[in-house]
């Protein structure tokens, strides 16, 4: 008899015509616990897609990295496997992690949080033509596969996020974005209940819930950090030790955790860069008042130096964006997006 394995156990997962077909797509891993020392000696411990394949390469005899982790800079076959070769590579893994392409996958994810009404996420659960679902890693929140929605182009802004999420944070439709499928079925009680109501649900279709999001999708920061200029090296920028110094200092005890983000780590990162700008203006402010002046690249250039500080290293900072470090980037998207709101008000 052949032993019970992965797809025995959870069968309603392997199966499903939908995952199947994101199964063939070599962007599966796991999302796991990466300890990474940091220079005082403290494990900075949090959860993220790793880079299977440098696991897989690691538990070879002789290999110098046995045992090591590490996130998965790439989200291609750099890092990262089909689906038949993850369950193959590493059967007994706590779930399975997909980097989601909905306009190469022809798939969404609704990705309902915890805090969510039961009202609401049973509303959602009834949504017509989804494809599969699950409880989230909570187990207290949905991931639900459905198609692409057909109104997915007439949003243009909306269709170049990577997230559309609903303003209380409840729910979110991911489009280009990590989605860690446990691989557990949503209970049959929770089915029965939501398939009991007779009512009119809140969104009558995929389209429907994805254009009440869409509606409210703004110009992405991201696309307005070109038009902050940043020269090659950090220029000579008058007390810019003083500024960073006193930003990090009145920051500190004021950043969210990464809890608050379920450990979505680009969140967070953001979250950091906000509070560090917000701060940064008091040392700003000061120096302008005495005649100093600070350009939009300046500026950009001193949240990245506060933010290195504040944030830990992760492979992906190594990566560049618009020609520059991904953490400067971040940082001229943030200055980029507090410079054009104050022009709008």
């Amino acid at each position: 008899m052949t032993p019970a394995g992965p797809r025995t156990w959870f069968s309603a997962f392997y199966d499903n015509p939908a995952i199947r077909t994101l199964g063939t797509a070599c962007r599966w891993t796991i999302s796991g616990r990466l300890g990474d020392l940091g220079t005082d000696g403290d494990e900075s411990d949090h959860k993220a897609p790793i880079d299977v394949r440098h696991l897989i390469d690691g538990c070879n005899p002789g290999c110098r990295h046995v045992g090591a982790l590490r996130g998965a800079f790439a989200p291609d076959a750099t890092c990262l496997l089909t689906l038949d070769e993850l369950t193959a590579a590493v059967p007994n893994a706590a779930n399975a992690a997909y980097y989601l392409q909905a306009q190469t996958d022809g798939l969404i994810v609704i990705d309902i949080e915890p805090d969510c009404p039961p009202g609401i996420a049973t509303d959602l659960l009834r949504l017509p033509g989804i494809l599969y679902s699950e409880l989230s890693m909570s187990a207290r929140g949905f991931h639900l596969v459905a198609p692409v929605p057909t109104n997915l182009h007439g949003f243009p802004v909306a269709a170049g996020k990577r997230v559309l999420r609903e303003e209380h944070g409840w729910y979110e439709i991911l489009l280009d974005h990590w989605v860690t499928f446990t691989r557990s079925p949503v209970p049959d009680r929770l089915v029965d209940r939501a398939a009991a109501l007779t009512g009119p649900p809140q969104f009558s279709s995929v389209e429907e819930l994805y254009a009440e999001l869409a509606a409210k999708a703004r110009e992405s920061a991201n696309a307005s950090a070109v038009t902050v200029s940043t020269s090659g090296q950090m220029p000579d920028i008058p007390h810019a030790e003083k500024i960073v110094e006193q930003t990090l200092l009145s920051a500190r005890g004021r950043l969210r955790q990464q809890s608050d983000f379920d450990h979505d780590m680009s969140r967070w990162e953001f979250s950091v860069i906000a509070t560090l700008y917000h701060w940064m203006q008091v040392p700003l402010r000061t120096y302008s008042s005495f005649g100093m002046e600070y350009s939009s690249g300046d500026r950009a250039w001193l949240l990245y130096r506060a933010a290195l500080d504040a944030i830990p290293a992760r492979p992906k900072h190594s990566q560049l964006r618009n020609g520059r470090p991904f953490l400067l980037d971040r940082a001229a998207a943030l200055v980029a997006e507090r410079e054009a709101a104050e022009t709008r008000a």
